[in-house]
């Protein structure tokens, strides 16, 4: 049978017949934002097979193996993909060095952010979906955003700081994200967090848990948080697929916050946006998440 196994080394895919329905179950999982394991390291990391089994507790995920503990960071984040296999992207303010890690600690995209000296701060904290792995740097949306609002003087005075590390769980923004906002004060925090709690076999009770401490974190920081939602591909199981969904509209509602419902609305099942891995977005694809996240976004600001 032909395997194909999802990134982050932890919940592995199932095969479809169909190629789109292959491709979608990956695909709507981009955010995890890690590179992609052969399958003799998914098995040799203890994963098993595909297709556990799934009760709806509304709780944890269908799970293929392994622990769901140690939610800080992605497995990639505790050394399992280091070396070759762990993003180049640039290190980051929140990144190897807040979390004391080594060479093989997981990278980010710039923190440091733009250089408009006394404008207001957007954070961005999220997973490779927005840390550009994979891309050249410049070529994610984050950064993509920045030029946009350089380029308008009504918001030139923003300045950017991406503190998005690839394979990152909600729990990981979490801890981090009280030193970020002390550190750069921001107006705006963009929160694009939960796809690898999913991976990971975490209970969803405790991801809704953690996107509404950093939510409140946010506010009572004076700061607005802008939530960005997420998916799970179908064979997570109908009950967990749709209670997945649904987290971020509910966090968002009951905390009085701004939502963009899917960051790859409009290509997730097109193979023509992707890359190689068909899991992270190409370069051309990150305009479109850009305006998928300006719709929102541009309220706020």
């Amino acid at each position: 049978m032909n395997r194909s196994f999802l990134a982050d080394g932890r919940f592995p895919s199932v095969h479809f017949p169909a190629r789109r329905r292959l491709l979608m179950s990956s695909l709507t999982l981009t955010a995890l934002g890690v590179a992609a394991l052969p399958a003799r390291k998914v098995r040799a990391a203890g994963l098993g097979e595909p297709g556990a089994a799934f009760e709806d507790t509304g709780n944890a995920a269908p799970r293929a193996g392994g622990s769901a503990e140690g939610t800080t960071g992605s497995p990639e984040a505790m050394g399992h993909a280091g070396g070759k296999d762990t993003p180049a992207g640039p290190n980051a303010t929140g990144s190897a060095a807040a979390r004391g890690g080594g060479a093989d600690a997981p990278r980010s995209a710039d923190a440091t952010g733009s250089s408009n000296a006394g404008g207001p701060t957007l954070l961005v904290l999220g997973d490779s979906l927005s840390a550009e792995y994979g891309l050249s740097r410049g070529q994610g949306w984050v950064a993509l955003l920045e030029k946009r609002l350089a380029a308008d003087e009504r918001t030139r005075r923003w300045q950017v700081v991406n503190a998005s590390i690839s394979g990152e769980t909600t729990a990981g923004g979490k801890g981090r994200l009280p030193a970020l906002l002390a550190q750069h004060r921001p107006k705006v925090v963009v929160i694009e967090l939960g796809a690898n709690d999913a991976l990971r076999g975490l209970p969803l009770k405790a991801t809704t848990a953690n996107l509404r401490q950093m939510v409140a974190d946010v506010q009572a920081a004076g700061a607005r948080a802008v939530l960005v939602g997420l998916q799970v591909p179908p064979n997570y199981g109908p009950a967990y697929t749709r209670q997945f969904s649904q987290m971020f509209g509910k966090v968002a509602a009951d905390t009085d916050s701004p939502l963009v419902p899917f960051l790859l609305e409009g290509f997730a099942d097109d193979p023509d946006w992707f890359q190689a891995d068909r899991i992270h977005p190409q370069a051309k694809a990150h305009p479109r998440m850009l305006d998928t996240v300006w719709a929102v976004l541009k309220d706020v600001l």
